[in-house]
């Protein structure tokens, strides 16, 4: 098993050479992701790993796809979805002329491309803003291609209907080969960014901001930090909606936000 000792070391190289600084990731899931790394490698130890992120930059982006977590689908975890549908969105474009929303942590785009076409099936989407940031400009490049495997679009399908789709899933892309392009105009109004929640500041301020299933991956002073910002980015009456997996419970800022939805995992900043 890695040691502990050798996480410090790694992760301290990786903030010194790359800027990254995943010191607070939890423990358990970087032990992990590293040592799948050094075995699809073949990597003999950490050390090893060490030395050649000093020696050169080879390595640099397979050990930023190891690291971040972008394994996502569409319209996943069905349910909140419905409760963004049937009560946050329509809430929001009640109070304002221009929802604005912001995917902290966009990974692939399976997530942005979800709320296009649910603010599109809403009738909100030329009223609407939509604001997506990942650490990762590869997997931001792979976001604006909008293409998927044809083997995902099986349960995309499945989550979209369970997410109350009011069309086909087809009707949002085109199969190319083996993979599925999405429609170009669902991103009209989306904007995309490298953003590092651990060390940015948020640049704007926000009616929504989704950050699904990233929390789960960090240490409870990082959770604290990042809900913090997620806090601040947002306006007063702005809905935050994380994983279901996640919970705010034992976080500090836990006690600045107003639950909507437990199971969902939807709460909301106080006016």
């Amino acid at each position: 098993m890695i040691k502990e000792r050798e996480l410090e070391n790694l992760t301290k190289t990786i903030m010194e050479i790359y800027g990254w600084d995943f010191r607070d990731y939890a423990i358990s899931s970087l032990r992990r992701r590293i040592q799948r790394l050094l075995d699809l490698k073949k990597i003999p130890s950490v050390d090893d790993l060490v030395e050649m992120i000093k020696a050169d930059e080879w390595i640099k982006q397979e050990l930023l796809d190891q690291i971040t977590v972008n394994t996502t689908e569409m319209f996943r975890e069905p349910e909140a979805w419905v409760k963004l549908r049937r009560k946050v969105l329509p809430e929001l474009q009640k109070k304002t002329e221009k929802i604005s929303i912001w995917h902290a942590g966009c990974s692939s785009g399976e997530e942005v491309f979800s709320m296009a076409i649910l603010l599109k099936e809403l009738g909100y989407y030329e009223s609407s803003e939509i604001h997506a940031a990942d650490i990762d400009q590869t997997i931001i490049n792979s976001a604006l291609e909008g293409q998927y495997a044809m083997s995902k679009m099986e349960l995309n399908t499945k989550n979209y209907y369970a997410a109350e789709g009011q069309e086909e899933l087809l009707k949002y892309y085109v199969k190319k080969g083996n993979n599925a392009t999405m429609d170009r105009s669902l991103l009209e109004n989306v904007q995309f960014e490298i953003f590092d929640l651990v060390k940015d500041e948020p640049r704007s301020k926000y009616h929504l901001v989704l950050c699904r299933n990233v929390l789960i991956y960090f240490n409870q002073n990082l959770q604290t930090q990042v809900l913090q910002k997620l806090y601040d980015s947002l306006f007063p009456g702005g809905y935050l909606c994380i994983g279901t997996k996640e919970s705010l419970m034992w976080v500090e800022a836990s006690h600045r936000f107003k639950t909507i939805d437990q199971s969902n995992k939807i709460y909301q900043k106080p006016l």
